[in-house]
C-alpha cells in the first residue's frame, strides 16, 4: 500500500473543495496579498527540473520515449484569473475521470459533463469564483520578478486598448475581448501571439492556456489533457516535449505527471489517425508546460519555442553576459526610448554589447524578433493561408518602419577583445552604424561630446564580484592590496563616482546615470544620492536598478515622471 505524501489535499466529491473548507461564501476580493503570488507560492523561480529514464514509468506507455522536464519555460506565476480557488466549487467538473470544463480553442468533440450551479438551499453569491476549468482562453507571458508592470505596458502599447491585460507576480495575462465570439476570441488570440512574439523585448515566453482543472492525482492530469483536441494542433509528424513546473504540489513524481501528458497528447492522436508523435528534447514542434500547484493544474502550449532573449544576433559572448531581456528592462525603468528628450545613451562597461545594441534597435524602431523563427509557424492553429498572410504582413510592416536613430548611441570597454565581440554582434543586428564603440577604462575615459542642449543617460551593469571581477585602474589598487574582491569593489565605485563629478557635470542639459548593482549600500559607498532604485532580478541576483542625477553641488531633488515600479519606502 503506498504511502501517502504529507500534506496532500483530500478534495471531497461532493464539494469539489479541501476536507474541513466549511466556508459558504465567496471572498468579497479577488486580489492576492501585498506582496504575495497570487498563486500562493512564497518564492519565485522554484520550478521543478528532471529527466525520466528510458524504462518503462508506472502507467507508462512506451519505454523507448523519452521525457524532459525543465525550469526554462516557467510561466512565472498562475495568471491572475485565478481568484480564490480554494472556496466553493462545482462538484461535476472536479471529480475524478471528469472531463476539464472551460472553451478552450481546440477542444476535444466529445461531450463535457455540465457545471453544477449553486448547491440547493444555498444563497444567491452573485458572482461565483473563477475555477480552475472556468478560466477562458489566455495568453500568458512571462517576465522576470519586477519587470510585470513595465511588460504590462509594453503590451499595451503592442495591442491597443482592447486587449485585457493582467498583472501577476512572474508575468501577466492577456485575454482577448469577452464581447466577441468564440471564433473571433481564439482568432484574435492567434493575433495577440504572433504579435508579442515578434514585438516583445521584456517577455521571456509566450504560452498559450489550452486546459486547467483540479486534480488529486496523474490520473486527473491525464483527463485533463485529454480534454484537448491535440489534432488541432500537431500532427503524427510533429514532435513533442513536456516541461512541468511544480509549487507545492502534493505528487511525489514531476516527471510521471509529465508522461501522463505525453501518453494524453499521444493517445488523443493515436485513436484519431493511427499514428503518434514522437518526443524531441531540444527542438520539439509543440512545446508544453504543466504547471502544478497544490489544487490547481494548467496546461499550457509553448508558442515562443526558444526563449524570447534569443534574438539572433548575439554569437560572441564574454564572461557573465548580461540577457537582453534584462538590458530592455533595464532601458524600460529609465524609459528610454531614443527620443531626443533622452537624450544620448553611454554604456562604459559594455562587455559584450547587450545594452548598447538593444538602445539601438529601440532608437531605430527594429522589432526584437525580426532575426528568429518561432514555434509558432510549425503549429497548426498557425499554419492556414490566412494567418501564413497576416504574419507575413507583421513582419514586413516591422521592417518597413526602421529608422535612423535620433539620438547617439556609446559603448566602451576596459577588455579591447570585449569591444570586438561587441562590434561583431552589432553587425549581426544591423546597428553598427549607429554606436560608436571605443576602448577604455571607465575610471578615465572622458565625457562624450554632445550637441548643445542634448541630455545624456549612462546606463550600465558593471562587474560587482558576484560573476566577473573588476578590472583596469581598480584592479591594479586591488592587486596592490591585501583583500582582492573587496579592495577591488570598494576602490571602484567611489573613484567611478568621483570621475562622474569631474566629467560628467559640464553638460548644461545634465546627466543621469542608472546603474544597476546587488549592493543595497552603493550609494553610500559611491557618496552619491540615489534618486529612484527598482528592483530586479539578474538571474539568481536580487539587485537594484539605482538612479543617480549628475549634477554640481548638492543632489537636485527626485523627479516626479518615470515609471511607478520602484520599490516602496521603508
Amino acid at each position: 500500500m503506498p504511502i501517502k505524501p504529507p500534506r496532500r489535499p483530500v478534495v471531497s466529491q461532493a464539494t469539489g473543495r479541501p476536507s474541513g473548507d466549511t466556508r459558504d461564501r465567496a471572498p468579497s476580493s479577488t486580489r492576492a496579498p501585498q506582496g504575495r503570488d497570487p498563486h500562493g507560492s512564497e518564492a519565485y523561480g522554484s520550478g521543478a527540473r528532471g529527466r525520466a529514464s528510458s524504462g518503462r514509468a508506472p502507467g507508462g506507455r512506451d519505454p523507448q520515449v523519452r521525457y524532459a522536464a525543465s525550469s526554462d519555460s516557467v510561466p512565472g506565476s498562475r495568471p491572475a484569473a485565478r481568484a480564490a480557488s480554494d472556496a466553493w466549487r462545482g462538484s461535476d467538473d472536479r471529480r475524478h475521470g471528469s472531463s476539464p470544463g472551460g472553451s478552450t480553442w481546440g477542444a476535444s468533440s466529445r461531450p463535457a459533463p455540465a457545471r453544477s450551479g449553486p448547491r440547493p438551499g444555498s444563497r444567491d453569491f452573485g458572482q461565483r469564483p473563477v475555477l480552475a476549468a472556468d478560466r477562458p482562453p489566455a495568453l500568458y507571458l512571462s517576465c522576470p520578478s519586477g519587470v510585470e508592470s513595465l511588460l504590462a505596458i509594453e503590451a499595451r502599447r503592442i495591442l491597443g486598448a482592447a486587449a485585457q491585460i493582467t498583472e501577476s507576480r512572474g508575468g501577466i495575462e492577456v485575454i482577448a475581448p469577452t464581447a466577441a465570439s468564440v471564433a473571433e476570441r481564439q482568432h484574435t488570440l492567434r493575433d495577440y501571439a504572433m504579435r508579442l512574439n515578434l514585438e516583445s523585448r521584456l517577455a521571456q515566453r509566450v504560452l498559450w492556456r489550452v486546459a486547467s482543472r483540479v486534480y488529486r492525482h496523474e490520473d486527473d492530469i491525464y483527463v485533463m489533457a485529454r480534454g484537448v483536441n491535440w489534432s488541432d494542433w500537431i500532427t503524427p509528424q510533429h514532435t513533442l516535449r513536456v516541461d512541468v513546473v511544480s509549487r507545492r504540489s502534493h505528487l511525489q513524481s514531476l516527471n510521471f505527471a509529465g508522461l501522463r501528458v505525453k501518453d494524453a497528447v499521444c493517445d488523443d492522436l493515436r485513436e484519431r489517425t493511427g499514428e503518434r508523435p514522437s518526443v524531441d528534447t531540444r527542438f520539439p514542434d509543440l512545446g508544453l508546460v504543466l504547471y502544478l500547484d497544490d489544487l490547481d493544474a494548467i496546461l499550457y502550449v509553448d508558442t515562443s519555442g526558444e526563449a524570447l532573449f534569443k534574438r539572433g544576433w548575439r554569437e560572441d559572448t564574454g564572461e557573465a553576459p548580461l540577457k537582453e531581456t534584462l538590458a530592455a528592462a533595464m532601458l524600460a525603468a529609465a524609459d528610454w526610448q531614443g527620443r531626443p528628450e533622452d537624450g544620448a545613451l553611454l554604456d562604459p562597461c559594455c562587455g559584450a554589447g547587450t545594452i548598447p545594441i538593444e538602445a539601438a534597435q529601440i532608437a531605430c524602431g527594429i522589432a526584437p524578433g525580426l532575426q528568429r523563427r518561432f514555434a509558432f509557424e510549425r503549429q497548426l492553429p498557425f499554419a492556414t493561408p490566412a494567418m501564413k498572410t497576416a504574419w507575413g504582413e507583421m513582419t514586413q510592416a516591422a521592417r518597413a518602419r526602421i529608422h535612423a536613430p535620433a539620438v547617439p548611441i556609446y559603448a566602451s570597454d576596459v577588455a579591447f577583445r570585449m569591444v570586438d565581440f561587441a562590434r561583431r554582434n552589432a553587425e549581426r543586428a544591423g546597428v553598427a552604424q549607429y554606436i560608436q564603440f571605443n576602448g577604455g577604462d571607465a575610471l578615465e575615459r572622458p565625457a562624450p561630446q554632445l550637441p548643445e542642449g542634448l541630455p545624456g543617460a549612462i546606463v550600465m551593469n558593471p562587474p560587482y564580484g558576484e560573476r566577473i571581477e573588476v578590472r583596469g585602474k581598480a584592479a591594479m589598487t586591488r592587486d596592490a592590496g591585501g583583500s582582492e574582491q573587496r579592495d577591488g569593489g570598494d576602490d571602484f565605485f567611489p573613484r567611478l563616482a568621483a570621475h562622474w563629478k569631474r566629467q560628467y557635470t559640464e553638460n548644461p542639459a545634465g546627466w543621469t546615470a542608472w546603474m544597476l548593482s546587488p549592493d543595497m549600500k552603493l550609494p553610500g559607498k559611491m557618496r552619491l544620492k540615489e534618486s529612484r532604485r527598482v528592483p530586479m532580478w539578474n538571474g539568481p541576483i536580487e539587485c537594484r536598478l539605482f538612479r543617480f542625477d549628475l549634477v554640481k553641488g548638492s543632489a537636485r531633488t527626485q523627479p516626479a515622471g518615470g515609471p511607478a515600479s520602484d520599490e516602496p519606502s521603508a
